[in-house]
């Protein structure tokens, strides 16, 4: 497991911050990421927790971090492993996932897991999601307001979460940092996943800051103008 941390100044309360910790988790390097106010709140979000549930589980506990919500940007099993490790620790958390991957959670064959050796599947999601709804997070004094973008191609569910005021994007696998999400695997779509990333990414401001599935942190101007599957 490796950490980075990441932190976003929240202007209008001072010094408040949204504290993005990100663990990089499994045999494929997911990007787990853990949003929470970096104070004495002990709340947080979960983005995609990946393989090694317990060594996130174990992190959590050291920082007195409880999850309440845990938002999956699809359903291929290096982003949703470590669901049912969590909901065994914190059984109040409720579980997110676009409706078009929902039925991947509960499926072997359609999360990939097959193809890890490690065959699972895991119960359905609380909340099924769709294009434009949001997910409120309680960031201690603030709401965050992440807003559910639909950008199918890497899986037919595939999303990214955007929090406009705070100029953050979790792309999933959608867009890396000089590159694209995989559309070779089944329900992919390559001239659909350019689409999306075109049409309702490169739209949001250049300075927005874009927290990938897998790899390093990147912004949306600089994907405009160095990635070469979509510049």
């Amino acid at each position: 497991m490796t950490l980075k941390q990441d932190y976003i100044i929240l202007a209008d309360l001072g010094e408040q911050t949204m504290k993005i910790d990100c663990l990089v988790l499994g045999l494929y390097e997911t990007n787990c990421y853990i949003l929470h106010s970096g104070a004495d709140d002990s709340v947080c979000t979960v983005i995609d927790p990946g393989q090694g549930g317990f060594e996130l589980i174990d992190y959590l506990g050291k920082n007195d971090l409880t999850p309440v919500d845990v938002i999956l940007t699809h359903g291929h099993a290096d982003h949703i492993a470590g669901v049912e490790q969590l909901r065994e620790h914190f059984p109040r958390i409720k579980v997110y996932i676009h409706k078009l991957d929902g039925a991947m959670l509960t499926g072997e064959q359609d999360n990939l897991s097959e193809l890890t050796g490690l065959v699972f599947k895991i119960q359905s999601a609380d909340v099924l999601l769709s294009e434009g709804d949001s997910i409120l997070m309680r960031l201690g004094l603030k709401d965050i307001k992440l807003e559910v973008i639909h950008t199918p191609g890497h899986t037919p569910g595939g999303m990214c979460l955007y929090a406009k005021e705070q100029n953050v994007l979790f792309s999933g696998d959608t867009l890396f940092a000089g590159s694209v999400g995989r559309t070779d695997f089944p329900g992919g779509n390559i001239m659909g996943l350019i689409s999306g990333i075109k049409s309702k990414l490169l739209t949001l401001p250049d300075e927005t800051r874009v927290y990938p599935g897998h790899g390093p942190i990147t912004t949306i101007g600089s994907e405009k103008t160095g990635n070469p599957f979509i510049s």
